[in-house]
């Protein structure tokens, strides 16, 4: 990273995920969470007690401080949108959790008041920064597999019911499997094939309810309203076809998250949700699995990281790589999916997107 700008952040949203951004904007120079606001007061009071946060307050007043310059909106899905373009009114740039939005009216709507405001957003995930997606990217683009020409990714949980205290909003318009961690291959497929060109896809709902089974609401019933498994198969603009299948129902299973094949080998990635794990390959006429060190990427951070090259891209007076476009694509990739599965013919996607350029560089550690 470049020597840091000062950059004072207000999080909005203090839900399951917030401790794993603090945990990491906690350990980047330059960067100061100087508020939280939640929905629920005593929720943001006791993040500002447990992060050494100097303000617990409203959303309205986070917002309306001047000397923040960057929000993190943590909230649900449902509202990821209006969060985002009152922060854009505020003039403020903002770092998203994923998606972006769930249509893309409202993303239209986000890149043009961005545009007005002078200021930029960005969205999760940033895992594709990690060493473990970088190395792999880094030797895709060094040759370590001839040309790609396919891949598959599987990215499959039981759900998080099990495991959520408050796993109601998964299951609403806005969750599902898709937009809650297909995202995650489906940006790293993006990251190194380019834009997708179309999708096939189907889908299933697999049973009408779920049992959360923790927290003060464990054993409650609650209605399952989306999706709950999807198989997709995408095909890329520049060449390339990739197998997609990501679900709520699998117990387990023992397939790679995530193998791109070459014409001179394969690859297999780490864990697309993660920012470390390392790659390995194996070319053509090898009996064996190679291992590759980390040689680029953001190593040892959690969520947040794509904020903090966020922040450096503006002091440098570049382009960031988690960017409103990137983000923009992924989401009408996941639209795409869903229309497809819904009609049951292939879906064009309407718009594209550039490659985020690889950081080429080992940072942290």
């Amino acid at each position: 990273m470049t020597e840091p700008t000062p950059f004072r952040v207000g999080l909005i949203g203090c839900g399951n995920i917030s401790g794993q951004y603090l945990s990491t904007l906690a350990r980047l120079p330059g960067i100061t969470v100087a508020a939280c606001a939640d929905i629920d007061p005593e929720r943001a009071a006791a993040t500002a007690r447990e992060h050494a946060i100097p303000l617990a307050t409203g959303v309205d007043e986070l917002l309306a401080d001047p000397g923040i310059d960057a929000v993190v909106n943590l909230t649900i899905p449902a509202v990821h949108a209006t969060v985002t373009r009152a922060a854009i009114a505020a003039g403020k740039h903002v770092w998203s959790e994923k998606p972006l939005a769930l249509d893309r009216a409202d993303v239209d709507h986000i890149r043009d008041e961005a545009a007005r405001a002078g200021v930029r957003v960005g969205c999760a995930p940033d895992t594709f920064l990690g060493a473990g997606l970088q190395t792999s990217i880094q030797a895709i683009v060094g040759g370590a597999i001839g040309r790609p020409v396919a891949a598959t990714a599987f990215f499959t949980t039981p759900g998080p019911e099990a495991w959520h205290p408050d796993p109601e909003f998964f299951y609403a318009p806005g969750g599902g499997p898709l937009l809650d961690i297909g995202v995650y291959p489906i940006t790293a497929l993006v990251a190194i094939f380019g834009a997708v060109e179309s999708v096939t896809a189907q889908s299933q709902r697999s049973v009408p309810t779920r049992t959360i089974g923790s927290g003060v609401k464990a054993g409650q019933e609650i209605p399952v309203e989306v999706a709950t498994h999807y198989s997709v198969s995408l095909n890329f603009a520049d060449g390339g076809l990739a197998t997609l299948v990501t679900s709520f129902d699998v117990p387990a299973h023992e397939l790679p998250h995530l193998e791109v094949y070459g014409v001179e080998g394969t690859i297999t990635l780490p864990d697309p949700n993660g920012f470390g794990g390392n790659p390995r390959v194996r070319r053509r006429g090898e009996d064996e699995w190679t291992t590759l060190a980390h040689t680029s990427g953001y190593l040892g951070f959690q969520r947040g990281i794509g904020l903090a090259e966020l922040a450096d891209a503006i002091a440098a007076g570049v382009g960031h790589r988690a960017s409103l476009d990137f983000a923009a694509h992924v989401l009408d990739t996941m639209l795409a999916i869903d229309e497809s599965a819904a009609a049951g013919r292939e879906s064009v996607l309407r718009t594209g997107c550039e490659k985020p350029s690889p950081v080429g560089k080992l940072i942290g550690g």
